[in-house]
């Protein structure tokens, strides 16, 4: 019998062009689950097939798991403690085996281990290929569509087939089985039953790659992609920079007569591109990547992440293109959140920012409108910066003299203990919400403010009304909102 493994194993081997070892640990797990059946117990079995001799063991084995953990499999598992009195020297993670007798290869049912012994082999030639194109290094695949499944295409690649979702198609893009088209390899899925490359043509990736082979530059580092976003077929932005004063980025990515943008719209239907100066300033980033459209003014938020930026009448609905286009794009390829005002909707909102400012300063700080406006006339934003900056900056105001700098750090540092204080009050009022993912103790406190203490408070807001409250966008609010809610599905 152990003669014919051997030649199983040599027959096998050659015809479906692996490796005997693989063909050894297909027999080995066709050997140990026909074990399993023997006994009612979800047992471990491990069998070793000798290479050389074609002769075999098994052995039933147990896990060592620690002591405080417990045994979550019993029939599969040992404590550390009963394991050392077995072999002193044995850690957690090692096995305690037990020899059993071995069954004889024919009394299992061939047809069962022929069919383990079969998909072991399949699995571990899709393996082999898969790795073998993995290591070709590619991002962007050329094939030819073999079929179409629920709207994805697969797509053959020389011996292996990967899948284009419907999602990561371009829209209004009509693919036919035997069209051959290039995309992005989005990722591996090794879990799948089927197909476990995954590729995208609308990822904003795919476009960076095509750039990267149409334009040498950028292979030979003169030339840096530094990002880009995409409402795919329709229209994109890429942001270069260039390495070498010499070279002009844009100029190389448009090509003589446009020849390189042209051959990259081209393959993605004809979208439209955008290129854009990459710039270290992100003000300047931002105004680059709002093009067409000429900036007025820009404010930059750090806190915030966000910029407002001021365009006039004429340059309003180039800004933000159809549908809120363009200004989303740059916002994707920025980085940065981008909120479009006229110069009227900005001077409103600096007003309005300085009234709640000025009544900060009048109320906190007790004094008159008069100081408060020098105060934010001279750029401070805030009590921390009146009660922390170096006294310095503070006596360079001609209006104040030495006592009144010291009077206004001092009335500063004492509101901002007592806010502190009545803080940690509020935080403490609202210990319900603490234990709920994404409230953190300053959430809590604007929450408790706004007189929501509870899961139940916070569960019965609309999103509106927790981003007014708390100043989250509409995402975040719609997300704590409804884990806030969980609790009671979970009771019903």
């Amino acid at each position: 019998m152990s003669r014919e493994i051997l030649l199983l194993v040599d027959a096998l081997a050659r015809e479906k062009n692996v490796t005997r070892d693989v063909v050894f640990g297909a027999l080995e797990s066709a050997l140990a689950s026909a074990m399993k059946k023997l006994y009612k117990e979800d047992v471990d079995i491990r069998v070793a097939i000798n290479r050389d001799t074609g002769s075999h063991e098994a052995f039933r084995r147990w896990l060592v798991v620690p002591d405080e953990a417990g045994l979550q499999m019993p029939d599969q598992q040992t404590l550390l403690s009963d394991a050392r009195d077995v072999d002193p020297d044995i850690e957690v993670g090692q096995y305690i085996e037990e020899p059993l007798e071995p069954i004889e290869f024919g009394r299992i049912g061939a047809q069962a281990a022929k069919q383990v012994i079969l998909q072991k082999i399949r699995d571990a030639e899709r393996e082999q290929l898969l790795n073998d194109f993995l290591e070709r290094g590619e991002s962007i695949v050329s094939g030819t569509i073999k079929r179409m499944d629920k709207g994805d295409a697969i797509i053959e690649i020389g011996k292996i087939e990967a899948r284009l979702p419907r999602s990561e198609m371009i829209p209004k893009e009509n693919l036919r089985v035997g069209d051959r088209v290039r995309a992005y390899l989005k990722g591996i899925d090794r879990q799948a039953r089927g197909q476990q490359i995954i590729l995208s043509r609308a990822a904003p990736q795919f476009i960076a790659k095509l750039f990267e082979n149409e334009v040498p530059e950028i292979e030979q580092g003169l030339l840096e992609l530094k990002g880009a976003a995409r409402d795919p077929g329709v229209r994109a932005k890429i942001a270069v920079v260039a390495h070498d004063r010499r070279i002009d980025p844009i100029g190389t990515c448009v090509g003589m007569r446009g020849s390189r943008v042209q051959a990259v719209r081209n393959e993605l239907g004809g979208e439209q591109v955008d290129i854009v100066l990459w710039s270290e300033d992100p003000a300047q980033f931002v105004i680059g990547a709002l093009a067409p459209a000429n900036v007025q003014s820009i404010v930059v938020d750090e806190d915030r992440h966000a910029m407002d930026v001021v365009v006039d009448e004429d340059n309003l609905a180039i800004a933000i293109g159809r549908s809120g286009q363009n200004v989303r794009l740059a916002s994707e390829l920025t980085g940065w959140q981008i909120n479009i005002m006229t110069p009227e909707e900005s001077q409103a909102k600096q007003e309005q920012e300085h009234n709640a400012l000025r009544e900060t300063f009048m109320t906190k700080l007790d004094v008159d409108q008069e100081v408060a406006d020098i105060l934010i006339e001279e750029g401070f934003t805030g009590l921390e910066e009146i009660a922390y900056v170096p006294i310095q900056e503070l006596l360079e105001i001609e209006a104040f003299d030495e006592d009144t700098i010291n009077e206004l750090r001092n009335r500063a540092r004492n509101a901002l203990l007592t806010e502190a204080i009545a803080q940690e009050e509020r935080v403490e009022t609202a210990q319900d919400l603490l234990g709920l993912e994404g409230v953190t103790p300053e959430l809590a406190a604007k929450l408790a403010e706004g007189q929501v203490y509870t899961r139940d408070d916070l569960a019965d807001l609309s999103v509106d009304e927790l981003t007014e409250l708390t100043g989250i966008d509409a995402e975040a609010a719609k997300q704590l909102i409804v884990r806030a809610r969980a609790h009671w599905f979970e009771q019903a």
